[in-house]
């Protein structure tokens, strides 16, 4: 329980530090702008095309009398764009952050070097920082796709598929936006794709506290947009926690041959994952 609250007073400090901060707030809201334009015109097109789409893919209800002929075309219309809908929702963030990487690179600098303890920056060329997040996001959005399966299945359950489901999909959501949201904070770390999952696994109530929140409000486009500045920022000072800075490491890496070896790192009873 003390992690679910820690992962909304995470996602609460980072909307306060881009409100102190206004200038980055105003950066930070550019990546979701552009992106949500782009999905904006991509439905719109999608909507105006739909019903085109139908009557292509159904050439045999030609000869269907009416109202029938119209009514499964109507209705294959709206299933079309009802899943373009779906698939922007599910995309949306992952989109938003592939398109701001040197954004979001530079935002989690800045939260780095006000909070203290930032690590040196990668000496990965953008290029390759852009490939290794289109790797990591479809991987993620594939996991995403096979619980959404499973979880769709479950749903035609009676009762718990109304009840439970729902509400398992929003935790399963969340947990999945925060590996996606601190993936910058934890790449700048270093921090491989498997090895962050472990440790938010590990500390399931602090992804679910942070990302299930943001799910909600994230429903809303514009929420989005207003929201993912402080969404990066407090993902983190999330990261902070689950790799906390250690401003001697980051310095023997820079000059390994003029500093003796580090003493092996030793986990504390309060967090697992923190070193001396």
């Amino acid at each position: 329980m003390r992690d679910l609250v820690a992962g909304t007073k995470y996602l609460i400090e980072g909307q306060k530090w881009v409100g102190r901060h206004g200038r980055w707030w105003g950066f930070g809201m550019l990546p979701a702008l552009i992106a949500l334009i782009g999905y904006v015109v991509a439905l719109a097109f999608l909507g105006a095309w739909s019903r085109d789409l139908a009557d292509w893919a159904t050439p045999f209800a030609d000869h269907w009398g009416s109202p029938w002929r119209g009514l499964l075309r109507d209705a294959l219309a709206a299933i079309v764009f009802g899943g373009g809908l779906l698939l922007s929702l599910l995309t949306f963030t992952a989109v938003t952050l592939l398109v701001g990487q040197p954004f979001y690179e530079a935002l989690c600098a800045k939260v780095d070097e006000t909070e203290g303890g930032a690590p040196a920056p990668p000496d990965t060329p953008l290029w390759r920082e852009l490939l290794i997040a289109v790797r990591d996001s479809v991987y993620v959005l594939a996991r995403v796709a096979a619980f959404g399966v499973v979880l769709f299945a479950c749903g035609f359950i009676p009762v718990l598929g109304q009840t439970v489901v729902p509400a398992l999909g929003f935790l399963v959501s969340g947990f999945f936006l925060t590996v996606e949201l601190t993936a910058v904070a934890l790449q700048r770390r270093r921090v491989p794709q498997p090895e962050r999952i472990r440790l938010l696994r590990a500390r399931l109530g602090l992804a679910l506290g942070f990302g299930t929140p943001l799910v909600l409000a994230f429903l809303v486009p514009l929420v989005t947009v207003l929201a993912m500045p402080g969404a990066v920022a407090g993902a983190t000072l999330l990261a902070r926690d689950l790799v906390p800075p250690a401003e001697e490491s980051a310095a023997e890496e820079a000059e390994p041959s003029t500093r003796p070896a580090a003493p092996a790192a030793q986990p504390t009873p309060e967090n697992p994952y923190a070193t001396p």
